[in-house]
């Protein structure tokens, strides 16, 4: 079971060649429609997703609650959808979320700026000025996001394990190697690695849900890194009695063998709501 991830610049034919693939190899496919039923299912409305969605958060919105809410909820319903099966997850950082997951197969597809604008000229039906301006603000905005919410430079190639330029190729040609790439980059051994790292993703997810959302515990940046079953937990708070609620929420999780406390005291401390 392989996590496929295809970060791309606009009008590089990524959800092309995404569709492609997920016709060939019988892949999930979990694009940017698909997340925002999701995420509309969690509660996030259509204005805080378009205020969050593969863009970096204006000065009050990087400060606010509804940060932390898009990016666990994100994170949830990826984890969700991929611990089923095999996936192919469009942009929205997926690289970064599953970078841990021995499966992963991290792509990014490229384009010469001169197509790409000439590519959203046809798509827009708009000037060669509006154009490279449309390009050039997507290429800002999902850097932006991946250095905020991942600390990640979109544009290194290091991020990913293969980058293909969709100069002269053509989406199916590209999902073949793609499929490919993924049967010699993934054996048996890293798809069991896989599915333990992921369970043990989800557990973490879960934990959070269950102690910031269902019990509504003051824990502040909350992480919960699970090890197996084991959960440590990792945030800010302003008093040990949130610590021990956020601790007793953890252990009631099912799935939680043990819950040991990382989190750190810091009084009067706060997040704009």
């Amino acid at each position: 079971m392989a996590i496929i991830t295809i970060a791309r610049e606009l009008a590089a034919l990524g959800e092309e060649v995404a569709r492609e693939l997920s016709r060939i190899a019988d892949y999930k496919l979990i694009d940017r429609e698909y997340l925002e039923k999701r995420l509309s299912d969690y509660g996030l409305d259509a204005g805080k997703r378009e205020k969050y969605d593969e863009k970096k958060p204006g000065f009050w919105a990087s400060l606010s609650q509804e940060r932390d809410d898009y990016l666990h909820f994100l994170k949830t319903a990826l984890f969700e959808e991929v611990i089923g099966g095999e996936c192919i997850v469009v942009g929205r950082g997926g690289e970064a979320i599953f970078k841990t997951v021995p499966s992963l197969v991290a792509l990014k597809l490229v384009s010469p700026l001169a197509l790409r604008v000439e590519r959203v000229m046809k798509s827009y039906g708009c000037d060669e000025r509006h154009a490279r301006q449309i390009v050039e603000e997507s290429d800002h905005n999902r850097s932006g996001f991946h250095k905020y919410f991942f600390s990640m430079d979109w544009n290194d190639p290091r991020g990913y394990d293969l980058t293909v330029s969709m100069a002269k190729l053509q989406p199916a040609q590209v999902a073949k190697t793609i499929d490919d790439f993924r049967r010699i980059l993934v054996d048996a051994a890293k798809e069991e690695a896989g599915k333990r790292r992921l369970a043990e993703l989800l557990l973490g997810q879960r934990v959070v849900t269950e102690i910031v959302y269902a019990k509504k515990v003051p824990v502040h940046f909350l992480e919960a890194a699970a090890d197996g079953t084991r959960v440590v937990l990792h945030g800010v708070a302003n008093t040990q009695a949130a610590i021990d609620a956020a601790l007793a929420a953890a252990r009631s999780v099912p799935g939680v063998s043990e819950a040991e406390s990382a989190i750190q005291v810091v009084q009067e401390f706060t997040v704009m709501p």
